[in-house]
């Protein structure tokens, strides 16, 4: 008899061993050595890149941000759901054990199951019982889960280090705004003194009877709007203060604590002269949509062998009786063991319709994947190129303000000497003002590029050993 139960039970197991539908994923992940990368590695960038601009307000407005940033906050929430979803998989490979128990004031029946002298009385009865349960891992569904969770929780800790960078980045990228407000206020200012100059010297070419009254009333007008110009200039450093003080988490008790930039941006940043290969093992974006491939992988999984047994070891002791006086005697104690199974035979589809969710899962996170890849290779080739281009136009902006210096200098003293008219030397003034404007601008914009390539590869983030998806896993073919 004991050898018929084995018999019908392995019958049971091998007949709900039904395979899975051949549903094939339609998307394959991008190779990363097909992307046009250079052969030589990116330059080590610090973790705390920001550093090496050596502004001790800046890296203290950082820090401020990565302490207080609600965006970042958000990513760190995600990431501890993730982790306490991998500990619940973890939880459920092991063995369960539960204690109940239970007593409870009841009136039996005379006419029901119960005989006398119980029946037609009132009695105590109650139970006590503990409970084993144990799902037996055969066709590795536990492990898919575990898979899948931690997976997730990788990826989450990856979008919590992108979270990091960008906000770093956006600290950054507002501080050299700033600086880049200050550069052209002093552009202004620098234009009020130019044009109170000529206004004196048309003034005296006035009184010498040299010049005539329409010229400085010329001269005037140019003032001020030098001094509306400066006034505006003054208006969006206080509103770029203001955005820096945002993105640190704080607000106006913050403002009149923020001075003048002093930024080392000329040997501050260490960047790339090409497109390094290990730019996808910077990147935690990229390592994340990796992770969330890792995870449908394993989720479809999951679903596979949902086609098969579940099978659970169950077992229970414990002491029943009615009344209290007999409760935990020898005689009221009961036991039992033994398998569980549960058989998948006719759901209506509903398993293949899972294994087909689950396939479409996956292709959306490999073509997820993919967009993320094509992305980050033509943000940092856009990157590399903006930066190049704007440090070549410093340099050539470099030599027009010097020509432009040296033209207005020109014009001023042939004006003064009576050898030009006051024409040339407005002239001459304006393109000087343009030109330092621009090379204002340019400065600002070339180093917002630097930053910008910075973040392109990757920032200062180093992917962990056994945290996260490697540089090796980017050619996985699901």
């Amino acid at each position: 008899m004991k050898t018929l139960s084995v018999v019908a039970f392995s019958s049971l197991l091998l007949a709900g061993c039904v395979s899975a539908p051949s549903t094939i994923p339609s998307q394959m992940a991008l190779k990363a050595g097909n992307l046009g990368l250079d052969s030589s590695p990116g330059p080590h960038i610090d973790r705390q890149w920001w550093e090496s601009l050596n502004d001790p307000q800046l890296d203290a407005l950082i820090d401020k941000a990565l302490a207080d940033s609600p965006t970042l906050a958000g990513a760190l929430a995600r990431l501890h759901v993730a982790q306490s979803e991998l500990s619940e998989s973890r939880a459920d490979t092991y063995p369960q054990l539960s204690l109940d128990a239970q007593e409870t004031r009841e009136r039996f029946s005379k006419d029901y199951i119960i005989p006398p002298p119980y029946g037609g009385t009132t009695q105590w009865i109650g139970t006590t019982q503990a409970n084993l349960s144990w799902d037996i891992d055969f066709w590795g569904r536990q492990s898919a889960m575990v898979d899948k969770a931690r997976a997730s929780a990788n990826a989450a800790a990856l979008d919590a280090a992108a979270a990091r960078l960008a906000l770093a980045g956006a600290v950054t990228q507002a501080y050299v705004q700033l600086a880049s407000a200050y550069a052209l206020r002093d552009v202004a200012a620098d234009a009020v003194k130019e044009r109170e100059g000529v206004l004196g010297l048309t003034d005296t070419r006035l009184r010498n009877g040299l010049e005539n009254a329409a010229a400085q009333k010329q001269a005037q007008a140019l003032l001020a709007q030098a001094k509306q110009a400066l006034t505006a200039a003054e208006s969006d450093r206080d509103l770029a203060i203001h955005a820096l003080a945002a993105l640190a988490g704080r607000g106006a008790d913050l403002y009149g604590q923020i001075v003048r930039p002093k930024l080392d941006l000329e040997t501050g940043l260490t960047l790339p002269q090409t497109l390094p290969a290990d730019l996808l093992a910077r990147r935690p974006d990229i390592l994340a949509a990796q992770a969330r491939i890792d995870a449908a992988v394993s989720g479809r999984e999951v679903a596979r062998t949902a086609f098969y047994p579940d099978v659970n070891l169950m077992g229970l002791a414990g002491w029943a009786a009615i009344g209290l006086a007999p409760m935990l005697s020898a005689s009221s104690l009961n036991y039992g063991a033994g398998p569980a199974v549960h058989l998948p035979i006719f759901d209506a589809g509903k398993l293949r319709a899972e294994y087909a969710g689950a396939t479409a899962e996956l292709d959306e996170s490999v073509a997820d994947y993919n967009n993320a890849l094509v992305g980050a290779v033509k943000q940092t080739a856009d990157a590399l190129t903006q930066s190049r281009s704007l440090e070549a136009q410093v340099r050539q902006q470099g030599n027009a303000l010097k020509a432009a210096q040296s033209g207005f200098q020109i014009a001023k003293t042939r004006y003064r000497n009576g050898l030009s008219p006051q024409t040339d030397v407005l002239v001459a003034e304006d393109t000087l003002l343009t030109a330092r404007r621009q090379q204002a601008l340019l400065d600002g914009d070339a180093a917002g590029a630097r930053i910008s390539l910075l973040l392109a590869v990757g920032g200062g983030f180093e992917a962990q050993a056994g945290s996260a998806t490697q540089a090796a896993n980017q050619d996985k073919t699901p």
